[in-house]
């Protein structure tokens, strides 16, 4: 593993939503060492770059061996990232000892590592390897927006305890920040867990259980104020894609699911907390699945990731997350069974896997949802989720 990234230079992606402490660590970071050569790409969405702004006045003046790339105005796990490949590879050509990239708050590390992978699939030989994804989690925010009220339902004896409210009633009430959040923490290979000593020792070590079941694989370094030494934040081991992408107990979940296995080492379930996988091929009934959702979900699930669809639409994939309090439905596809026929016979050519999982009425149409939670009913859920189904009508 060592001899494929000689002489190539580490790139660390640090994470996390607004208020978690992306900036203060940076600054702490540079604060705990000054020999490194590093450069730096802070990503805002704004047309002011303030995280960038924050960096340089704090370190830039302290720490000559450090260059500093601001880049704003969109992000660059989307509209920059081309360009945000670019300056990584002109930095590389500079005499530094690693790259560290703070991006946006609303960022999604997935499509930032696809970025490096496309890259290298273009490319024979790049100068650079994505070392680690970091996500910095607020563990205040965490205990208060999923352990808190879920210990209340359960009846837990634990002791309530208040916390700082960091963020506004636009952000508690929308539900794709706190889906961002848990996206992060799925799909990174080191977490920082920030802020610990806003909580008691037994909050922490329930934040850090949930966090541990929901990605498995990340090591967890617990902070305050975000401190930590630059040795511990880069691996030198390149970062692993796919089995990073598949550690999370969501995909656990999903792929022991559809390979008809039992669940070997039941860690998960060692604090209280299981996952179970609701599938049907049957659609929802629009009307039906949102009054669940907003009168009758239970409380004990903490998390719920899964594709879904609408009797009354069979052409659109629709993605359903929940996290905490707060859940979303969002048409991010097409079927494949809805495709025209040419389009629709390509597709079968070049990913003949889809093949392998054809219904003859629905095609690859199916409601399929991971659940995670604590001291919940898996039957009185399917029960729900099972009058929410609605009778397929295929007018084609």
């Amino acid at each position: 593993m060592f001899n494929q990234i000689e002489n190539k230079i580490p790139v660390t992606l640090i994470t996390g939503y607004l208020g978690s402490g992306k900036t203060t660590f940076m600054n702490e970071l540079l604060k705990l060492q000054s020999n490194k050569k590093v450069a730096i790409v802070v990503n805002d969405m704004g047309e002011i770059n303030v995280d960038s702004s924050l960096i340089k006045n704090n370190s830039l003046a302290k720490y000559p061996n450090m260059e500093l790339i601001s880049m704003q105005n969109g992000c660059i796990c989307c509209t920059l990232r081309e360009k945000f490949m670019d300056q990584i590879i002109e930095l590389s050509h500079k005499d530094i000892d690693a790259i560290l990239v703070e991006a946006s708050g609303i960022s999604d590390p997935v499509s930032i590592a696809e970025a490096f992978l496309a890259y290298e699939e273009t490319e024979k030989e790049i100068p650079v390897y994505l070392d680690s994804v970091i996500t910095v989690v607020d563990a205040d925010r965490i205990y208060a927006e999923f352990l808190d009220e879920l210990n209340d339902y359960v009846d837990s004896d634990k002791d309530k305890t208040e916390t700082d409210e960091t963020e506004t009633d636009e952000e508690e009430n929308d539900p794709d920040i706190i889906n961002l959040i848990m996206d992060q923490i799925e799909f990174c290979s080191l977490i920082l867990l920030n802020k610990c000593d806003l909580l008691t020792k037994e909050q922490l070590r329930e934040v850090k259980e949930v966090v541990k079941i929901i990605q498995p694989e990340a090591k967890i370094i617990e902070t305050e104020y975000a401190r930590v030494d630059f040795e511990n934040i880069v691996s030198h081991i390149p970062y692993d894609y796919d089995r990073i992408r598949d550690s999370s107990l969501i995909n656990k979940t999903l792929f022991k699911n559809n390979h008809n296995e039992e669940w070997i080492d039941g860690v998960h379930e060692e604090y209280g907390i299981s996952s179970f996988v609701y599938t049907k091929r049957q659609p929802f009934s629009y009307d039906k699945f949102m009054k669940f959702l907003e009168d009758d979900y239970p409380e004990t699930l903490i998390r719920a990731k899964g594709y879904i669809w609408f009797a009354d639409d069979d052409i659109h994939t629709q993605l359903f997350e929940q996290a905490g309090r707060n859940a979303s439905v969002t048409e991010i596809s097409n079927w494949v069974a809805a495709l025209p026929t040419k389009d629709r016979e390509e597709a079968m050519a070049n990913y003949p896997e889809i093949l392998e999982d054809w219904d003859e009425t629905y095609g690859d149409r199916i409601n399929q949802i991971v659940f995670i939670g604590k001291g919940y009913s898996k039957e009185e859920i399917t029960e729900k989720l099972n009058q929410c189904l609605e009778t397929y009508k295929n007018t084609k």
